[in-house]
This record gives C-alpha cells, sequence and structure tokens, in this order.
C-alpha cells in the first residue's frame, strides 16, 4: 500500500524558514521521481519542485518563483523527502503537497501539510 505522509507545516513570520518532510512507503522510493506541489486558496494546485529518481541523476527543478530560496532534496536511507524553504513569503501560503510519480502506473499523493507565512 502506498503511502506518502506530510509533515513540517505551520506559521511562519515573513523571511522566516521552514523544513517540509514527506515519509513514503510502499514502493521503491530511491527509483521513484518526486515532487512538491502547492495550492493556495481559491487557486489551481501549481508545481513547486522535483527531483528525479537516485537510479537516474538525481536531477532538481524548480518553480520560478521559488528558485533560489526553496531546495528539493532525498533521503534513500529514511525514505523521506524533503523541502527547505527560506525567504517565505506571504504568496508561499498553500497546503504543500507531496507526490510520488509514476508508482505502480499512477501518481499518488500525500494528504498535504498547511504552510503559512504571516506577520
Amino acid at each position: 500500500q502506498v503511502q506518502l505522509v506530510e509533515s513540517g507545516g505551520g506559521l511562519v513570520q515573513p523571511g522566516g524558514s521552514l523544513r517540509l518532510s514527506c515519509t513514503a512507503s510502499g514502493f521503491i522510493f530511491s527509483a521513484t521521481n518526486m515532487g512538491w506541489y502547492r495550492q493556495a486558496p481559491g487557486k489551481q494546485r501549481e508545481f513547486v519542485a522535483t527531483i528525479t529518481s537516485t537510479t537516474s541523476t538525481g536531477e532538481t527543478r524548480y518553480a520560478e518563483s521559488v528558485k533560489g530560496r526553496f531546495t528539493i532534496f532525498r533521503d534513500n536511507t529514511k525514505n523521506t523527502l524533503y523541502l527547505q524553504m527560506k525567504r517565505l513569503k506571504p504568496e508561499d501560503t498553500a497546503v504543500y503537497y507531496c507526490k510520488g510519480v509514476g508508482i505502480r502506473g499512477r501518481d499518488y499523493w500525500g494528504q498535504g501539510t498547511q504552510v503559512a507565512v504571516s506577520s
């Protein structure tokens, strides 16, 4: 059974930092491309960052709006995906979702973790 469980969200002031985690189980994590997406109130879910599998190149890609502030990385020994977020802005407020790509022919999503950036 595939499971993706996000954690680490919360309330932070503008300019602050947070680290999100996504713990994976039920599939071969190291061989799976993973990503972070977010959905703000009243908006569609949008791409934040992706990282290819370690059996590929481990290549990362970022949305322009987060480039230079967010870092996606993975720890295959812990089956965990991370998103380090720095210099947070109010417009980063959203529910953040972890996504596993192409697991047994389909994509899987976690339940999401709320990030609120406000003074």
